[in-house]
């Protein structure tokens, strides 16, 4: 392990300030707003099923989309495309407030929102993403990634406990507007950014957008280390990470709590998050990193199978922790590896699709889930599920060699 050098190295620069503080801004008004919608969505159904399609709804754009969202990233300003995507959260944010405060607000409603947000996030991750490897010399690309990854879940740790107090105290309409100022300012922060046009920009168009996109989708696929990898991601995502992703259900149904219970798990992981991805962000070099990877996404696996498995509050926050840790580590570490073996004029392609399944498994594992949690009970599918999820992955940790000698170099 290095010491904190590494980060406060990263930090030394104009650049990372401006972006991480931003970053950490708008990361948690999104907590805060997502805490209430989430609420917001089971208070209005009461109905796992209606939970599911919403958590569906902000996600599942990114099946459709990303290949092609990647292309345009690769050809276009990506700071400027970043600012867009972060206005049309503010929107999103004021338009969600006003009515639910109007008492306008239907769950349809919401979900239609929720596919506007989706589209437009599926643009924003690989837009702001690929302004990385621009802001610091390639040396500091590991940390720096770690760090893009480690402001996250500080945001993380502080915005669930901020919307929880918001909600419990004055309901959920003062969230969303909490969610729209922080956009704002990192939308106004964002343009004060110095990148060389080679960092703004990947390269020219060289083919249509659908060409590029096969191009990038192809490119991962083939590769003898991304496209495992990703598959991995992938299994862990639609099996173990939906129960995460959406809460409240199994807070108040599993273990009777409230808002306060809701918000309670998610500053728990946050804040284990946190710790998590500063020992990441400490590590020196890529060595190790596909083995860290694997490993932390069986440990996510088998939390998701303690958590459902029991209705002890206290073992449900122990399993939020290690969510926290080990889905942070499995992050950084696997975008770590991507990012540093891939070209500048691929990165948007392949975050991209990164992005696609970071968003798109959970989604598809929350609909699945909460569908059949209407016949069969919140937990027999989850259990299911895991144990597939763990075969899967297993399969492909076969081929740990292999994914090493081509992402380590």
């Amino acid at each position: 392990m290095a010491s904190l050098s590494t980060i406060t190295r990263v930090l030394s620069y104009r650049n990372t300030q401006i972006f991480y503080g931003g970053s950490f801004a708008c990361w948690t008004g999104w907590w805060v707003q997502r805490i209430a919608v989430d609420w917001l969505a089971w208070q209005l159904t009461h109905s796992t099923a209606w939970v599911g399609i919403i958590a569906f709804c902000s996600l599942a754009p990114s099946v459709l989309i990303s290949p092609f969202a990647g292309a345009i990233v690769d050809r276009v300003d990506r700071v400027h495309l970043t600012v867009v995507t972060q206005w049309v959260t503010v929107a999103h944010a004021l338009i969600l407030a006003g009515l639910t405060y109007r008492g306008l607000i239907q769950i349809e409603i919401i979900a239609a929102l929720e596919v506007v947000l989706g589209v437009s996030s599926t643009f924003a991750q690989p837009a702001r993403q690929s302004l990385v490897p621009g802001m610091v010399p390639r040396s500091d690309l590991p940390g720096a990634v770690a760090l893009n990854s480690l402001t996250f879940n500080l945001s993380r740790s502080v915005g669930p406990g901020i919307g929880g107090i918001i909600v419990y105290n004055w309901g959920v309409e003062p969230a969303m507007l909490f969610n729209a100022a922080t956009y704002l300012f990192a939308s106004l922060t964002m343009l004060q950014l110095k990148l060389a046009p080679e960092h703004r920009r990947g390269h020219a168009p060289t083919a249509s957008v659908l060409a590029e996109a096969i191009e990038g989708v192809n490119y991962v696929v083939r590769h003898p280390g991304m496209g495992p990898l990703v598959l991995f991601a992938f299994l862990v995502g639609a099996f173990a990470r939906p129960v995460s992703e959406t809460l409240a259900p199994y807070v108040d149904l599993l273990f009777h709590q409230g808002a306060a219970g809701l918000a309670t798990l998610a500053s728990v992981g946050g804040i284990a998050a946190l710790a998590g991805g500063t020992l990441l962000a400490m590590r020196g070099g890529l060595h190790g990193m596909t083995r860290i990877t694997l490993v932390a996404g069986f440990v996510i696996i088998l939390a998701t199978i303690l958590f459902i498995s029991t209705g002890s509050f206290a073992v449900a926050i122990f399993c939020s922790a290690i969510w926290g840790v080990a889905g942070t580590i499995h992050g950084i570490a696997a975008q770590t590896l991507l990012q540093t073996s891939t070209s500048g004029q691929m990165l948007g392609r392949v975050l991209s699709l990164w992005g696609m399944i970071g968003r798109a498994a959970p989604a598809l594992g929350a609909l699945a889930y909460g569908k059949c949690a209407e016949y069969f009970g919140l937990q027999p599918p989850v259990l299911v599920g895991c144990a597939l999820g763990l075969l899967g992955c297993l399969l492909v940790a076969r081929r740990l060699k292999v994914i090493e000698r081509s992402l380590e170099r």
